[in-house]
């Protein structure tokens, strides 16, 4: 009788293994997307090389790998469509890379909201839970753009649904918790996948990221500039961009040198003299964006005596003189015509400089070919704020005490069940980050990622509110995109 009825129980397994290969035959196209494995499975696929593993996703190919001590860094291109809504119409190669640690440790999702380097490094999220990292170039930044490229394509839906794609063809492979992080325009980056796709990720880590509700009203950032740092050092830097009008025709003569030296020309923003002006007049910004407060004010030239030529090289050392030239342009493309149709750009008022300006705050379209058309949507970012506002679950922002871009913050709702967070870092500018916190917000912030990660020890542990990782000097180096002009 036992034999009967183990050989019946067999024959029952037989018939369910048979039922459940046709059905993984029947859906092997959509392997990219996540779901279950059995036991058998996961062993398998744990004794795969992880290089496989990811060659393995339809669409993936390999640009290089790169040994890096305790890591597996993959430089990658992912087929993409250049229209999520109608895949059918034209696809491209969006760059990624991987940071691959280990498949038993969190994924952290990382983008910049530009281009993607190449190189290994880890994002401050990164190490705070040991874990891996994913780094997605945004679409339409050189060379993830389409061809011909279709401007209209290029909006925060889009490249929402480039990183939910991404996530859905890594996630069998990386199965445990997955944050999204990112500084500046990655922040922004960040905050979007979440209002667009909430159940990606188990939480967003977003850093100096600003939110420009409504374009047109741009009064926070003048309050921010009028109160910013010590009232002496406003006065200096403010005399600086003064004089630097004042000396336009010979500080001209030295920007059109070092444009034929270097071959700069001036076509897209039309002339030199408004590439010149535009530079000045993003002076005081770029200042308290980048310069280190402590130390900054005490470097800034007075007006009274220094050279043409000091105060050239001093203005190009914080703002860049190349900024404007169509050389300086060509790669933000993508970050101007998102600015001039979505994002929205800040214009401040700078009435020190009296009637020395001859072009005011020029617009992001005077910064894009005009042959790429251009449409502004309102309705976008006030969308993203409402829903941050009422919605945000597990998000935090970190913001610098000295950073103009922090001046419009996102404000997420608040409350236990919602978990979400705004610090500001004291004497921090653009670079601000979790470490910067002051000692009891450092441990609270670095506690909540880990928990949202699934890896927090517990509160009597000697690393509770500490990274998980040690610091690498060459991954955990805070490269901070310097960006002087009108760039988060």
């Amino acid at each position: 009788m036992r034999k009967a009825l183990r050989w019946l129980l067999s024959l029952v397994v037989l018939i369910g293994t048979v039922g459940v290969a046709g059905a993984t035959a029947g859906t092997a196209a959509t392997a990219a997307e996540p779901g279950g494995t059995t036991e058998a499975g996961a062993r398998s696929a744990a004794a795969t090389d992880i290089k496989d593993r990811l060659l393995a996703i339809p669409g993936m190919s390999l640009i290089e790998e790169s040994p890096y001590p305790g890591y597996r860094f993959f430089v990658l291109n992912y087929t993409q469509p250049v229209d999520h809504r109608h895949p059918s119409k034209g696809t491209f190669k969006q760059r990624l890379t991987v940071l691959h640690k280990d498949t038993a440790r969190p994924m952290v999702f990382s983008t910049g909201g530009y281009s993607v380097s190449t190189r290994p490094g880890r994002s401050e999220p990164t190490q705070i839970v040991d874990g891996n990292q994913v780094s997605m170039e945004y679409r339409f930044f050189t060379p993830s753009r389409p061809d011909p490229a279709d401007w209209t394509k290029l909006d925060i839906w889009q490249a929402a649904s480039d990183q939910h794609r991404i996530y859905r063809a890594l996630k069998p492979i990386y199965g445990k918790k997955w944050l999204a992080t990112g500084a500046s325009k990655g922040g922004m980056t960040a905050t979007y996948y979440e209002r667009f796709y909430p159940r990606d990720m188990a939480g967003i880590v977003s850093y100096v990221a600003p939110n420009d509700v409504v374009n047109k009203e741009d009064s926070a950032y003048d309050k921010f500039l009028a109160g910013v740092g010590p009232k002496e050092c406003r006065a200096r830097i403010q005399a600086v961009q003064r004089e630097a009008l004042v000396r336009r025709e010979p500080l001209k003569a030295k920007l059109a040198a070092l444009a034929e030296a270097e071959g700069y020309t001036f076509k897209t923003v039309g002339t030199l003299d408004k590439a010149y002006e535009a530079v000045v007049m993003d002076l005081v910004w770029g200042f308290w964006q980048y310069q280190p407060a402590a130390t900054a004010c005490g470097e800034i030239p007075d007006p009274a005596t220094v050279t043409d030529q000091a105060l050239f090289d001093y203005v190009d050392a914080v703002g860049g003189w190349s900024s404007y030239a169509d050389q300086g342009l060509e790669g933000y493309t993508p970050y101007y015509y998102q600015a001039g149709t979505q994002l929205g750009a800040p214009t401040i008022k700078q009435p020190w400089l009296g009637d020395l300006s001859r072009y005011g705050y020029q617009p992001p379209r005077n910064f894009v070919p005009r042959d790429i058309p251009m449409k502004f949507d309102k309705r976008a970012m006030p969308d993203v704020d409402r829903w941050v506002r009422h919605n945000a679950h597990q998000m935090m922002y970190v913001y610098g005490e000295f950073d103009p871009w922090g001046a419009e913050q996102f404000r997420p709702a608040r409350g236990a069940k919602h978990d979400s967070h705004v610090f500001t870092a004291p004497g921090a500018n653009h670079g601000a980050n979790v470490a910067q916190l002051v000692p009891d917000q450092k441990a609270k912030a670095t506690q909540r990622i880990q928990a949202w990660a699934g890896v927090a020890p517990s509160a009597s542990s000697p690393k509770a509110g500490k990274p998980l990782a040690p610091y690498d000097t060459k991954l955990d180096k805070r490269d901070v995109r310097k960006e002087s002009t009108l760039r988060p």
